[in-house]
């Protein structure tokens, strides 16, 4: 009787001391964890296949933008932006040093919205359309965003932190071993549907917004820097 007794006794001390580290645990990585108890978290976890939030991104993907590029392969002098840059080893790469971001820059090829999600979860995509950095006009460059504490899970989270830019800000863009400086003008919120503001020799990042969400879409314009 007695070693049944201490057995019950050690068991619930065991159960009290896993209670308490568990418990301890969750306190001290709430922000890395708090994302489990987020039923719409994970359901699109597991629904999308670590695709979350497909209604925001389809709509993102969907969406059209007004950009305002040179007609014709050959681009008069007037259409061309001296840009200050410099030759680099990396290519096709965004980073935005503020707020922590690298990330691959992937070509879409069309603007059909399968296509374009399947690029957004590899890299930020530059929209088809776009001028490249020497050339005047608008580039438009599409990133996911995910809520909170979402687990990084492909490129989900890239752009998640786009709000966090301010005027001064520095882009920077790596194409055809170029490496570009882009000085950030302003952030717009705009609603669904509404043309982003078109300026020449500019840059502009976009996304969902609030970060996962299909309610508005973010906007950070950048200008290039020139000579």
């Amino acid at each position: 009787m007695e070693n049944k007794e201490k057995k019950k006794k050690i068991k619930s001390i065991a159960r009290i001391f896993i209670a308490i580290y568990l418990l301890s645990f969750f306190i001290i990585n709430w922000n890395d964890v708090s994302w489990i108890f987020n039923y719409k978290a994970v359901y699109g976890l597991m629904d999308d296949f670590f695709t979350p939030y497909q209604n925001a991104q389809a709509s993102l993907a969907s969406s059209n933008f007004y950009l305002n590029r040179p007609s014709g392969n050959n681009l008069k002098a007037s259409e061309i932006v001296k840009a200050k840059f410099t030759y680099s080893e990396k290519n096709n790469i965004l980073e935005i040093p503020k707020i922590g971001i690298s990330v691959p820059i992937i070509f879409s090829q069309n603007t059909e919205q399968k296509s374009l999600l399947e690029d957004l979860n590899k890299g930020v995509v530059y929209y088809p359309g776009s001028v490249l950095p020497e050339e005047s006009g608008q580039s438009v460059i599409l990133g996911h965003s995910a809520p909170p504490n979402w687990p990084k899970i492909k490129q989900d989270t890239v752009f998640s932190k786009l709000d966090n830019l301010s005027p001064g800000d520095k882009i920077i863009v790596y194409i055809n071993n170029k490496r570009y400086t882009y000085t950030v003008k302003r952030t717009d919120i705009l609603e669904k549907g509404q043309e982003i503001v078109s300026e020449d020799n500019s840059l502009a990042l976009v996304s969902c917004y609030p970060p996962g969400k299909d309610l508005q879409r973010i906007t950070v314009q950048a200008e290039i820097d020139s000579f």
